[in-house]
């Protein structure tokens, strides 16, 4: 209590009267703020493009800001109707990264005549943004999701498998290509596996995390059962086997440091975080040596310049060096740099080098804020939650774009061995655009569960309970 003086008085602790109500903000109207300046934002950068290359505003810039912003608006109107707690910034981030994914494949078009990716981009987006608003509008309560987890697991091997059918393109087996429409499986196989390791271990997580031997003398890594941790075990080592014949050493990669993150949120015990970084090793120094196509990625990264020396010319981890030293500190300026020399895969895999020569330092650190702020959100949203299949699911999600992130800034700044992936809502990529989409899509779900729970006087038939203290109600409102 505070006195007219600003004196702050403690409570007292025989007053039987109950703690005032807090009023949880909704903040949609910051969303939608925001989500207006992102598209903003994008326009202006597909203005600037035009100007730089042609000297005048882009006939299209007025079509594309319109189509942009309408998918933007309907996507803000179904949260606020269906998820009205939900976390206010996830959906302006992905709006702004989907945008400027769409002016830098537009920029690069300008160089390709003969290969044009924005419009179908674009007609992925919207595909997106429509799944988005269905997943959004139609699941009330994330814990619904669980009682699909043997069926998700069963679709995402059947997914992972299915390019094995189909002929190679450009050394991984990972597209399936009918009539000349191509998806990539592997893509929303990532969120089935997700959703089935939250299920498994929000289910097994006491006997993984106090039942089994010790090894050793290390208290901080016990090993479960084989009972418990055989089949969560067999279905990882069967995706990762199918991706390893596949050649998809990226997306392997991937899953399996999402299963090493879900098991140690699982059990709370650092060494599993230990034993996955080990592994890790072991095997990518296993497979560079023995698999010719890991092993020249390998050998370009430690000698990137090699190609030069020899008389070839530039290699594509050289032109993506050389573009990001371009750019500087801010960049060339949208539309006047030179990463179309990357070559074939520059639209994809070599995004993040276009937007790193044009936006320089600044620009790219601007876009790695943005990522880091989603999985922030994300991970936020797990910590928030009451029931730990919710928890493990949002900390799943959060950390697919972390580690996609990261292995493909990685790769392009020579960081790490190159790994054929696109960069979640830049990089051209119908699949991987719609399966973004989807993950924030859920986020939104659970980042609205999570501050729902804390709200005072639930309306009926939410599935949430109502407040538990004035300390969770003080949380919740924070979050």
């Amino acid at each position: 209590m505070t006195t007219k003086a600003g004196t702050t008085l403690a409570a007292d602790p025989s007053d039987p009267s109950p703690p005032p109500a807090v009023r949880l903000l909704r903040r949609r109207g910051v969303e939608l703020t925001l989500t207006v300046a992102a598209v903003l934002l994008s326009v202006y950068g597909y203005c600037a493009v035009g100007l730089a290359k042609n000297g005048t505003v882009p006939p299209g810039a007025a079509d594309h800001g319109a189509g942009l912003g309408v998918l933007a608006l309907l996507a803000h109107l179904v949260v606020r109707l269906r998820a009205p707690y939900a976390d206010p910034l996830l959906l302006p981030i992905a709006v702004l990264l989907n945008g400027l994914g769409l002016v830098l494949i537009h920029r690069l078009d300008l160089e390709t005549p003969a290969d044009q990716a924005a419009p179908a981009q674009l007609n992925w987006s919207t595909l997106g943004v429509a799944l988005f608003i269905t997943v959004v509008a139609l699941l009330r309560d994330h814990r619904v999701l669980q009682r699909y987890a043997y069926v998700s697991v069963v679709a995402a091997l059947a997914l992972l498998a299915l390019p094995i059918l189909f002929p190679p393109v450009n050394g991984a087996r990972i597209w399936v290509r009918i009539a000349g429409f191509s998806i990539q499986p592997g893509e929303f196989a990532k969120v089935l596996l997700a959703l089935f390791f939250a299920s498994y271990l929000a289910a097994n997580r006491s006997a993984l995390a106090y039942a089994g031997r010790q090894i050793w003398r290390f208290k901080r890594l016990q090993l479960p059962t084989g009972r418990v941790l055989g089949p969560i075990v067999t279905i990882w080592l069967l995706s990762v086997g199918v991706l390893v014949l596949e050649r998809d050493l990226g997306t392997s990669l991937l899953f399996f440091g999402l299963f090493v993150i879900m098991l140690y949120v699982a059990t709370g015990r650092t060494g599993w975080i230990a034993v996955g970084l080990l592994l890790a090793c072991v095997g990518a120094v296993a497979v560079g040596w023995l698999e010719p196509h890991v092993h020249s990625r390998v050998e370009d990264w430690l000698h990137p310049f090699a190609s030069i020396e020899a008389g070839q010319g530039a290699n594509q981890l050289a032109q993506s060096l050389f573009a990001f030293a371009a750019g500087g500190l801010l960049g060339t300026g949208l539309g006047l740099g030179h990463s179309v020399l990357i070559g074939f895969a520059v639209k994809s895999d070599f995004i993040l080098a276009t937007a790193g020569e044009e936006l320089g330092l600044a620009g790219l650190s601007a876009i790695f804020l943005l990522y880091a702020l989603l999985v922030e959100r994300g991970y936020r949203a797990g910590l928030a939650l009451r029931d730990p299949f919710g928890r493990l699911l949002a900390t799943g999600l959060a950390s697919i774009i972390a580690l996609q992130v990261f292995v493909i800034a990685g790769g392009v700044t020579g960081l790490i061995p190159l790994t054929g992936m696109a960069m979640p809502f830049l990089a051209q990529g119908g699949s991987s655009v719609v399966t973004n989409w989807v993950i924030v899509a859920l986020l939104i779900r659970l980042s609205d569960s999570s501050r729902r729970q804390y709200a005072p006087g639930p309306p009926s038939g939410d599935p949430h309970g109502g407040p538990e203290g004035r300390s969770a109600l003080r949380e919740g409102r924070s979050a």
